[in-house]
Order: structure tokens, then sequence, then C-alpha cells
């Protein structure tokens, strides 16, 4: 099991969620609707936070998250099924890579002292907010670059 604080998941769980909603929408080429945005992030938010207490090996998460991700884009957001996987798989892999490099360049800085990182709650949550703002950048280029093509 991969238990979540509620530190986890009001410092890191709930901004991803946003920014997850956020670049899904522009992968999948959707428009962007305030109210249905706001319920599509909060409603990923607490349904990656409940996947977290299940009794489940590693990685079956990640997979549930990505069908969570698809439901949501397809039953909220209104987005096409294709897109809808297209975007969730795309942003998973993306967000698996941005992650992982964070987390060499935390043991290349932090060598001695990255378990020790890793075993505090509010460490760990405050050492992946780097991998959370490459992703918003991320975010963001492709929302100019697509308002930029229309």
């Amino acid at each position: 099991m991969l238990r979540l604080t509620v530190f986890e998941f009001i410092f890191r769980g709930m901004p991803e969620a946003f920014v997850v909603m956020f670049a899904m929408l522009m992968l999948s080429n959707a428009r962007i609707d305030r109210n249905r945005y706001i319920i599509s992030s909060l409603l990923l938010g607490f349904g990656e936070y409940g996947i977290r207490f299940l009794p489940i090996s590693f990685g079956v998460h990640t997979i549930l998250g990505i069908f969570i991700m698809i439901i949501i884009m397809w039953s909220i957001d209104n987005v096409d099924v294709i897109f809808a996987i297209r975007s969730s798989l795309i942003l998973t892999i993306t967000m698996f890579i941005i992650e992982g490099l964070n987390i060499i360049a935390l043991k290349l800085i932090f060598k001695d002292v990255f378990d020790t990182i890793m075993l505090d709650t509010k460490l760990r949550t405050l050492t992946g907010i780097p991998s959370l703002i490459i992703l918003v950048i991320i975010s963001y280029i492709i929302y100019y670059l697509k308002k930029r093509k229309n």
C-alpha cells in the first residue's frame, strides 16, 4: 500500500491533480470550462488519494489512476475517449520521466542524506515540488503553442 498523508495530499496531491487535468485538457484540444475543470481536478485528486488506500501491489495504482483520468475526461469534460486515453498515457509517461529525473538529481545533490529525506513526509513532499513545477512549465508551453497555432 502506498499511503499518502494529509500533508502530502494537500501540498502535492491536489496541486498535481489541477496541473494534470490542465495538461490533459491541453493535450486533448478540449475547451476549458472553469467549473468542470475544478470538479475534474478535485475528483482526480480525491480519486488518486483513495487509490493509495487500496491493498494493491505497486504499479497497479498507476493503472487505476489512468482509468480515473480517462473516465473523468470522458464523462465530465466531454472529451472523446481516444483523446482521453492518449492524453492520459502521454501525461503519465511524461510524469514518470520528470519524477525519475528529479530523483536522480536529488540523489546526486543530497547523496548520503537522500534516504533520510525520503523517509520524512514533509521533506519528501518539498523535494517533489521541482517535478511539479516542470510539469506546470510543460503544460503552459503546450497551452501557448496550441493557442498560437489557432
